[in-house]
């Protein structure tokens, strides 16, 4: 069972919707007893990091949330803001992420040469995934999805990228590590390409994550 994460940032219901049009069954969680037993996680998220990371403790399921993904190894999907927290921490705040993919949340205006860089980036764009990526199953050669961001996620070891767009420079779009993964776009808002990333994480083996 797929549990999807409320606990009052993102778009649940449009995953719910797509889900629903998948014929996946979902639940959303909005307490540590709704998402114990979760089978697969997805942690959406927008606006800024510590807001998120603290709404994320203050709603009670942080600590079922890192037994199910550290000691269980449930597969956990972060969305945008969602990916962002699966760092150790962020330029756009104090409060440490997840930590479990090493790497830091880099503003596009803070790295050398884009200053002048507008901000947020925002619209379609190409991603590529690296070969083989489960979660871009059947989209390796035209992958396009939706962001909207001023951050991004590096990496502390590239083998941890699993899909990089360009804005101003080449950055991770995606992130895995183990049963841990996460996507900077918005799979919810780019049509048929997130429908199949939201159905490949549906259908992933757990062996895979």
């Amino acid at each position: 069972m797929i549990k999807i994460i409320d606990y009052g940032l993102g778009n649940i219901q449009a995953f719910v919707n797509l889900y629903k049009r998948l014929h996946i069954p979902v639940v959303v969680a909005k307490t540590a007893e709704e998402l114990a037993g979760a089978e697969k996680i997805i942690l959406p998220g927008v606006g800024a990091f510590d807001h998120a990371m603290a709404r994320l403790s203050n709603s009670g399921m942080k600590d079922t949330l890192i037994d199910l993904v550290q000691n269980k190894k449930v597969p956990v999907l972060g969305i945008c803001v969602g990916m962002q927290m699966l760092a150790s921490g962020s330029d756009e705040g104090v409060l440490p992420g997840l930590g479990w993919i090493p790497g830091q949340v880099r503003e596009f205006r803070n790295i050398s040469g884009l200053a002048d860089i507008a901000q947020p980036h925002m619209g379609w764009n190409d991603v590529k995934p690296i070969a083989g990526c489960p979660l871009f199953k059947g989209m390796e050669d035209n992958a396009r999805f939706y962001f909207l961001h001023s951050f991004f996620f590096e990496c502390a070891d590239k083998s941890d990228s699993l899909a990089t767009a360009n804005y101003g420079l080449e950055f991770s779009c995606a992130v895995g590590k183990g049963n841990v993964f996460g996507v900077q776009f918005h799979p919810e808002k780019s049509h048929d390409f997130g429908m199949n990333l939201l159905k490949n994480f549906a259908e992933m083996a757990n062996a895979e994550a």
